[in-house]
């Protein structure tokens, strides 16, 4: 494992300790898994994005219909 420094302002600091110390870890496991939380992907997470992306677009389907072979055709 590798050690890195960080630049963090003085309130977020405390902060994330008074919140770490609160959760009963410390800061350095707090900041350990919000980095890996945010960066390595949780196994079915493709699914939620999928789902996610499905729900974003503008696409009208209410008059259109299809062949069950349509339907089938990949």
């Amino acid at each position: 494992m590798k050690n890195i420094t960080l630049s963090i302002e003085d309130d977020v600091l405390k902060a994330g300790r008074e919140y770490a110390r609160n959760h009963n870890i410390s800061f350095n496991v707090l900041v350990r898994r919000l980095i890996e939380q945010t960066v390595v992907p949780k196994k079915g997470q493709w699914l939620e994005d999928t789902f996610s992306l499905m729900d974003k677009l503008t696409v009208s389907t209410t008059n259109q219909k299809w062949s069950r072979d349509e339907l089938y055709r990949v």
